[in-house]
C-alpha cells in the first residue's frame, strides 16, 4: 500500500515539474473571465512583433544572395524568427482580441456596425501577419503595421 502511495505521489510530481516547466509557453492571455485586461500593452506587443519581422525581412534580404555556410544559418533562423512573430501576432487576435475583447451583437442592434467594423480590423491583422509569413517583403510588413495601426485606432 505504501509503494502504491509513493508510485502516486511520484507521479503527481512529475505531471506537477511537466505543468510548471511548460509554464513558459503560455497564450496571449488567461481564458478565465478575469476582466483584467490591457490593450495598450497588446497592441505594443504587437507592433514590437511587426517591428521584429520588418527587421528579419531586411536581414533576409541582405543574406538572401550570400551560400557560404554561415549565411545560409542566419538566414535560416531569420525566417525562423519572422514566423514566429507572425504566428504570435495571430496568437493574440484570436485568443485576445477575437475571443475576449470584441463581445458579439446581436443583427439589428445599434452597436452592430461597430462590432463588425473591429472583427474586419482584427482579421486584417491576422491575414496581414499570415501574408508575412508567406512573403518576405518590405510591403508585406508594411501593410501589416498599418493593420496594427488601424485597429489600434479604434
Amino acid at each position: 500500500m505504501k509503494r502504491f502511495a509513493l508510485a502516486r505521489a511520484a507521479l503527481l510530481a512529475i505531471s506537477l515539474l511537466a505543468l510548471v516547466g511548460s509554464a513558459d509557453k503560455a497564450s496571449a492571455h488567461c481564458q478565465v473571465p478575469c476582466g483584467i485586461y490591457d490593450d495598450p500593452a497588446r497592441i505594443a506587443r504587437l507592433q514590437e512583433d511587426a517591428a521584429t519581422i520588418s527587421k528579419a525581412i531586411g536581414k533576409i534580404a541582405e543574406l538572401s544572395g550570400k551560400h557560404d555556410a554561415q549565411s545560409l544559418n542566419q538566414a535560416i533562423r531569420w525566417v525562423t524568427t519572422k514566423d514566429a512573430h507572425a504566428s504570435h501576432i495571430v496568437e493574440v487576435c484570436a485568443e485576445y482580441f477575437l475571443t475576449q475583447r470584441i463581445k458579439p451583437v446581436a443583427k439589428g442592434a445599434e452597436e452592430r456596425d461597430a462590432y463588425l467594423e473591429r472583427l474586419a480590423r482584427v482579421h486584417t491583422v491576422m491575414v496581414a501577419a499570415m501574408k508575412t509569413k508567406q512573403k518576405a517583403s518590405p510591403e508585406a510588413a508594411a501593410d501589416l503595421d498599418e493593420a496594427i495601426a488601424a485597429m489600434a485606432a479604434e
